[in-house]
């Protein structure tokens, strides 16, 4: 690598790392925001069409993870032992695993759209809404995967203002094309669901090409491309799905139980769905901190744990974790203060506003339970320890949060409200095990780089051992 690259990567602070990453994901959620805040004027079964969608491409998306979290970890970890031909390796690597991936993904979503709807049980006067976006968006979600891994990398590189850069410019472009296709601007005609389809498309196709250029100028073009060409790459393939499908394991557990819990949502009618919609639009700004300073202290403990500073890198997980859980309570308070206000934004139904309203207060006590699982989940996966919380994952989110979920919300007919003591209590329980997890320092002999790094001196594997 470059003198500019190996200073860049030199120089992790969870600080320098997160406050991109925060304004990075703060404008991802902007968009998502954007998208419901507009669609809300045209139609109120349109954001709940577009909603139920969504959910299925937060699957999509957690499965192109599994090689982007792998990449992530590993180029930290390699730039920590100061192995960059290895770190290079890895990133040409995942490139053209998780483009051949999406391209596969792409189409299923694209030719299987219908079907995949018909078991969501979703109301017949969404599903044809619905279809459009899932096949539109969907159908370019190999975009999606390759953005994710041309982030991963220049993030892992200390070049996480790229990223958001390049989430502004998709911001731009995307309200703007909702705005013309939304409203209908410059006698253009109203496309509602379809537009945002393709604005959201578009941005993505556009965000992809300059993250690219980005990616290209941070390394200096050394992404040694010519390596695949020499041999089929075993050993990096095995060394992200070791790491990634444990970790998109843990993501797809989750985000498959959510989406059973939608379909429980779903029987409670359109209005129930449409409330989900805007409470958890709100409350994801609540949940930003966390997750901007659970993919810091990701990226800054994978280095720390390749650099041999075991100590530095677990005071650093429990530092993130109450700082996390301080803002993120802090946020929901002012948003309970407020709640009629900020979802008289998005809707004038006196009952969701009302219904929204008891959700969020409830989330107070979510939030903080939720950044748990945020910043010490992301820990454990940079330490190397990818199985735990995949394991314990499934064990709540189905036992508690999808059983709770069914019993509370249907059985006892509770409804959201009994959905929101469900996923209260799955976030806690799994929060309190990951945080007893970190503190047994199991994690300390599970760093990849310990077991695989051939060409470490004997001094650099004592200092990894300590």
């Amino acid at each position: 690598m470059s003198d500019k690259t190996q200073k860049n990567a030199a120089k992790f602070t969870l600080y320098a790392l997160t406050w991109p990453i925060f304004i990075e994901i703060l404008l991802h959620m902007l968009m998502g925001n954007a998208d419901t805040l507009m669609l809300s004027q045209y139609d109120d079964n349109a954001v709940a069409a577009v909603g139920v969608a969504n959910q299925i491409m937060s699957i999509i998306i957690v499965m192109f993870g599994f090689v982007a979290t792998g990449t992530t970890i590993l180029i930290a970890q390699y730039l920590g032992a100061k192995q960059r031909k290895k770190a290079s390796h890895i990133a040409v690597v995942s490139i053209i695993a998780n483009c051949a991936f999406g391209l596969i993904l792409s189409a299923i979503l694209f030719i299987f759209g219908e079907q995949i709807l018909l078991l969501m049980n979703l109301p017949e006067e969404l599903l044809s809404p619905s279809l459009i976006y899932l096949q539109l968006v969907g159908g370019f979600s190999f975009v999606q995967s390759l953005i994710m891994t041309f982030g991963a990398i220049v993030k892992s590189h200390g070049f996480t203002k790229d990223a958001m850069y390049v989430t502004i410019g998709m911001n731009i472009v995307n309200v703007f094309g909702n705005y013309i296709f939304i409203f209908g601007a410059f006698g253009l005609p109203v496309l509602g669901v379809t537009g945002v389809a393709i604005s959201t498309a578009v941005s993505r196709i556009l965000g992809l090409i300059v993250l690219f250029i980005y990616m290209y100028k941070r390394l200096n073009g050394e992404l040694p491309w010519s390596y695949l060409t020499k041999k089929f790459p075993k050993e990096e393939l095995q060394q992200l799905l070791k790491i990634g499908v444990p970790s998109a394991g843990e993501q797809l557990s989750y985000n498959a139980s959510q989406m059973v819990v939608t379909v429980f949502i779903a029987t409670m009618g359109t209005a129930a769905l449409t409330t989900r919609v805007y409470v958890f639009n709100i409350i994801m700004f609540a949940m930003l901190f966390s997750i901007a300073i659970g993919q810091g202290t990701q990226i800054l403990i994978s280095y720390l744990i390749g650099k041999g500073k075991v100590k530095e890198a677990y005071h650093r997980c429990l530092k993130s974790l109450w700082i996390a859980m301080a803002v993120s309570t802090f946020g929901t308070l002012v948003f309970a203060l407020f709640r009629e206000t900020l979802l008289g934004i998005f809707t004038d139904n006196p009952e969701i506003i009302k219904l929204g309203g008891i959700l969020i207060i409830m989330s107070i006590i979510l939030e903080p339970g939720r950044a748990f699982n945020l910043v010490v989940i992301n820990s454990l996966r940079a330490a190397g320890d990818v199985k735990f919380p995949v394991y314990i994952g499934i064990i709540s989110m189905w036992g508690v949060c999808v059983t709770v979920s069914y019993g509370a919300g249907i059985m006892l007919g509770l409804g959201l409200v009994g959905i929101w003591l469900a996923l209260i209590l799955d976030e806690w329980i799994r929060g309190v095990l990951m945080l007893f997890r970190w503190k047994s320092r199991r994690w300390e002999s599970m760093a990849f780089v310990n077991k695989k790094s051939a060409s470490a001196s004997g001094h650099e594997r004592r200092a990894l051992e300590e």
